[in-house]
């Protein structure tokens, strides 16, 4: 059958060629509908858990006596017949394993997910704390209690690096996984979503290879931490210009 042709399977034709298939067919497969076209099936299989063997076409096909390719000038019905069995099989098996990958993709990440929802939400909050701190350093009020002021913001600084560094830990397993699953169907966000993680498009994730310790950063697509150490980096440098302009130290 050339290349890019496409065949109007006839009932008949449909039944009997999944007469012939059933032995090598996935246990995951659960139906076979026309698709509402009219051209071409689709299958619809149980749900994969992505922890089972990734399904495959079993060699015994190759060498089943009802399905082995038969030459168009010896048997043209037959010929038909076992072509069209085996364009179907292999539609049926490239879906059952885009399922199977996307389910494996899914099962990945909720392994090494864990507690990254926490860890994100004690990034947020001590980052909100940080912010909080180096902005009342601005206000008149500080000025009365400057070297506390400061105590309590390099506080805040250490904690947000702390939570910040939490987080990366999981988030270098999470890219991890999306890296091995680079060519599944599913998108990061998707994947996400489905492990059960619909807020995880707002955590911060970057590539596996920026989390290497030692790592030199040329670009804004930078770990958690290191976004967290440019900005104390920043706050020190403001307050360092403070105390030399006011002719304070600090």
């Amino acid at each position: 059958m050339p290349l890019g042709h496409t065949t109007r399977v006839k009932p008949d034709e449909t039944r009997e060629i999944f007469n012939r298939l059933q032995p090598h067919l996935p246990t995951q497969l659960q139906k076979v509908e026309p698709n509402p076209s009219g051209w071409g099936l689709s299958f619809v299989f149980t749900p994969f858990t992505g922890r089972e063997p990734r399904p495959s076409l079993p060699a015994a096909f190759y060498q089943d006596p009802k399905l082995r390719y038969v030459a168009e000038d010896v048997d043209p019905a037959e010929h038909r017949l076992r072509e069209l069995a085996d364009h179907i099989v292999c539609d049926l098996y490239d879906r059952a394993q885009e399922l199977w990958a996307d389910a494996a993709y899914v099962a990945d990440l909720r392994q090494v997910v864990r507690d990254a929802p926490e860890r994100w939400r004690t990034y947020e909050r001590d980052l909100k704390a940080l912010q909080a701190a180096y902005a009342y350093l601005r206000t008149p009020e500080a000025a009365a209690e400057w070297p506390s002021a400061l105590s309590r913001l390099i506080d805040a600084q250490a904690r947000t690096m702390t939570a910040a560094e939490a987080f990366d830990d999981r988030a270098q397993a999470i890219v991890e996984v999306h890296a091995k699953h680079l060519h599944a169907d599913l998108g990061r966000n998707a994947a996400l979503e489905r492990a059960g993680h619909p807020d995880a498009q707002h955590w911060h994730l970057t590539e596996p290879e920026h989390y290497h310790r030692g790592q030199h950063f040329f670009d804004t697509d930078v770990p958690l931490a290191e976004i967290v150490r440019r900005l104390i980096e920043q706050q020190d440098a403001h307050l360092a210009k403070v105390a030399r302009l006011s002719g304070t130290t600090s």
